[in-house]
């Protein structure tokens, strides 16, 4: 009974993050055995081609599961918006401080823009990289085409990443995203999500399904997918759905008409 009430305290990320620690020291390797696997690999080195040496050891002890442990709201929102963008294929996409790894992938087949407020040092062909405060971005109305925020609205205004404490900081970002959006473009966002809004600051914020629709009303959702508490990414969910999250993660493709 205790552990049940333990449970419900905790949110669904940390006993996630937990599973995913205890599910891996059950595999993980003692330097007893690290050592045993060193003089029997070494035992069986029959050419010259390498220098090999104990005291040269780097032990990765952690790494024989079963299967590949990941993070599920990084791995699947990026995976459903690069597969949007090789589906629409657009002349240029603009992304506001989503994924680096988003950016250097997509770039690959698209032309990216990526603005953030500390802006990357990366260097890559197709790929810009710019500085720009999302509550008041360098774009005339109606003028993006294509346009991603992946996982970035719900920090706006807490000061987590060196951006000035605003309430209202998500609320002016997403009316900045509705203004530059171009008529009959499109809109990647994504955010956390569950049954009751909340802040935890100053982390972030969880929002629910009717909350990000009422805040984007001038656009029309054309579709929208869920990463579920229990880490499955689910294409066409529905409101319902959402709502029975603690911590879910929403993938709203919206469309100004």
């Amino acid at each position: 009974m205790r552990i049940k009430k333990l449970v419900k305290l905790l949110s669904p990320k940390i006993i996630f993050e937990t599973f995913v620690i205890v599910y891996k020291s059950r595999h993980n390797k003692t330097m007893g055995s690290f050592k045993k696997d060193f003089m029997l690999f070494a035992s069986k080195i029959t050419d010259d081609r390498f220098n090999y040496d104990w005291n040269d050891r780097v032990p990765c002890l952690k790494d024989a599961v079963p299967s590949t442990p990941f993070e599920p709201h990084y791995t699947y929102h990026t995976a459903w918006a690069a597969r949007i963008l090789a589906n629409t294929k657009p002349e240029k996409h603009i992304d506001i401080s989503s994924s680096i790894q988003f950016v250097v992938v997509a770039s690959a087949f698209v032309p990216v823009d990526f603005y953030d407020y500390r802006p990357a040092p990366l260097h890559l062909s197709n790929l810009n990289c710019k500085s720009a405060d999302i509550t008041s971005l360098p774009f005339s109305d109606h003028s993006v085409a294509s346009l991603s925020c992946m996982h970035v609205v719900e920090h706006i205004g807490l000061g987590r990443y060196g951006d000035p404490l605003d309430p209202v900081g998500d609320v002016k970002a997403i009316k900045e995203l509705s203004r530059v959006l171009a008529k009959e473009g499109q809109l990647l966002f994504v955010v956390p999500l569950a049954g009751i809004a909340k802040i935890q600051f100053n982390a972030h914020r969880i929002y629910t399904f009717d909350l990000v629709v009422k805040l984007f009303g001038e656009l029309i959702l054309e579709s929208f997918s869920l990463i579920n508490d229990e880490a499955m990414f689910i294409e066409n969910a529905t409101k319902e759905m959402a709502d029975q999250q603690s911590w879910g993660c929403g993938c709203f493709l919206f469309k100004k008409k």
